[in-house]
């Protein structure tokens, strides 16, 4: 699991749920299929993963939500997530 360094930060064009799992199981080097349990905690352990697909998914009217960022612990790293597209683990 993460050594809590800076692992840097990537872009999501997918769910930022999915994109959460994707860069955790980079920063470990494993496919993401493999990011589970027992080694790996759930992401629905720490945030409920519709949930934060719907925090930067468009208005109804299309319109951007505007700027902002959540983060949460996940599988030893300090996560965040960015209107931007942006997944930072630390």
């Amino acid at each position: 699991m993460g050594d809590g360094g800076d692992t840097g930060g990537t872009s999501y064009r997918s769910l930022p749920s999915q994109a959460v799992v994707s860069a955790v199981a980079n920063a470990e080097d494993v496919p993401a299929e493999e990011l589970r349990p027992p080694e790996y905690q759930p992401l629905h352990d720490v945030v409920d993963p519709q949930a934060l697909d719907r925090l930067f998914e468009p208005k109804s009217d299309d319109t951007f939500r505007g700027p902002g960022e959540v983060s949460f612990p996940f599988c030893g790293y300090d996560v965040t997530v960015g209107s931007d597209g942006s997944v930072t683990l630390e």
